[in-house]
């Protein structure tokens, strides 16, 4: 069985350390100190190696591969190694890096200037016949930010993209959304498989509309506390503004079971909700401790969680909750400078003059969870369902 912390030593004085590799320094890295064996030192291992898997996914030092001069290859690798990139949003990165994988292959050995309108439109076709309108019209739209950026290198001409000539198909957007009660039973599920970080998140996510993204690398220290209610202060990944979110009642008991639950207090830096790890049963095996939730491993346990609850055919997101919070507000009539601040969007017109002469953000958020418990009554009453209607003449 594959070691989860492969990185996990014990030193001669006995006690434990992560130690990163020479290439690990070389990204950043440094040994920590652990403390002695137990559920606390390895849960300090297991953040830091999950540190260390998130930056290798996303790395800004670029590859190995050696692409001709002044070729589009080279200019990428040289755009990751400046510090704009790496002050990019990790969200913002990772869209850069799945377009390029779909870029490189085709262009990444090529002079800028050579490409033309027509190999660009034969790459988007391609890429919807094979990958979809989204794929496609997301790898246009960073091909384009690229191309300016290439421009600025002096590779060619500003204002001469052959991009421009392409007329992107606007994807379709995202409609699904959640009930609550729906939401209920995925968490409950969640949490009597084991799965009580998950449970933890999903909870979140229905409360305080956060993208899921923002809701798995929330850690102690964005924990506070606004009279008797609870939430999180934190920052959007992607758009970098400032994000308050308050939690239900159930909510917070959840997450105090959970807390509970870990055998060991976090640190103010580390990521809460955890992987639910490996218990052995009575065939053995090794015991694994929960790590840190990663897009990925988000997603996997989501969607083993939504296939026991609604089977395998179910595609709704955990993303998805985002909406169905906002469309339950807007049931239950709320302003939609409420909505706005509670999204932490733009919503509504003018937001930025409204949020300066409306009410407190807190006070907003609160406006929002009661016109949410409104519309959920609404959503759920007979009055919102669509029935078929059967046209018939009346009885003279």
């Amino acid at each position: 069985m594959t070691n989860v912390l492969p990185h996990y030593r014990s030193r001669k004085n006995g006690l434990m350390y992560w130690v990163p590799t020479p290439k690990m320094k070389l990204m950043g890295f440094r040994c920590v100190a652990c403390g002695k064996d137990g559920p606390k030192a390895r849960a300090i291992a297991a953040d830091w190696e999950a540190r260390y898997q998130e930056a290798r996914k996303v790395k800004t030092e670029g590859s190995t591969r050696k692409y001709p001069r002044h070729s589009i290859g080279e200019a990428f690798e040289k755009l990751r190694r400046t510090k704009g990139w790496k002050r990019k949003p990790l969200a913002t990165r990772e869209e850069w890096e799945r377009a390029w994988k779909a870029i490189e292959p085709v262009f990444g050995d090529l002079h800028p200037k050579r490409v033309t309108f027509l190999h660009l439109d034969e790459w988007y076709e391609t890429l919807l016949e094979t990958k979809g309108d989204d794929y496609a019209w997301r790898c246009i739209k960073i091909w384009r930010a690229l191309y300016n950026k290439m421009a600025a290198m002096q590779l060619c001409p500003a204002y001469a993209d052959p991009a421009d000539g392409i007329r992107r198909r606007k994807p379709k957007p995202r409609d699904q959304t959640w009930l609550y009660h729906e939401v209920k039973r995925l968490s409950d599920r969640a949490w009597t498989e084991g799965y009580r970080g998950l449970a933890c998140i999903i909870d979140i996510a229905w409360d305080t509309g956060f993208n899921p993204g923002d809701i798995r690398t929330l850690t102690p220290k964005e924990a506070v506390e606004i009279g008797a209610d609870w939430g999180f202060d934190t920052r959007r990944s992607k758009t970098d503004r400032k994000a308050l979110g308050l939690l239900s009642e159930t909510t917070k008991s959840r997450i105090q079971a959970y807390l509970d639950g870990l055998g060991y207090e976090l640190l103010d830096s580390s990521p809460i909700f955890r992987t639910r790890g490996y218990a052995p049963g009575p065939k053995g095996g090794r015991p694994r401790q929960g790590v840190p939730y990663t897009k990925n491993s988000l997603i996997d346990d989501f969607s083993t969680v939504r296939a026991l609850v609604f089977g395998r055919d179910e595609k709704r997101q955990l993303r998805d909750m985002r909406r169905a919070g906002a469309m339950e507000a807007l049931a239950g009539g709320v302003s939609l400078t409420d909505l706005a601040t509670t999204m932490v969007n733009d919503i509504d017109d003018n937001n930025e003059l409204r949020r300066t002469y409306g009410p407190t953000q807190a006070e907003s958020l609160r406006a929002t969870a009661e016109s949410r418990k409104i519309g959920r009554l609404r959503q759920a009453s007979e009055l919102n369902k669509i029935k078929k209607l059967k046209l018939t003449p009346r009885e003279s």
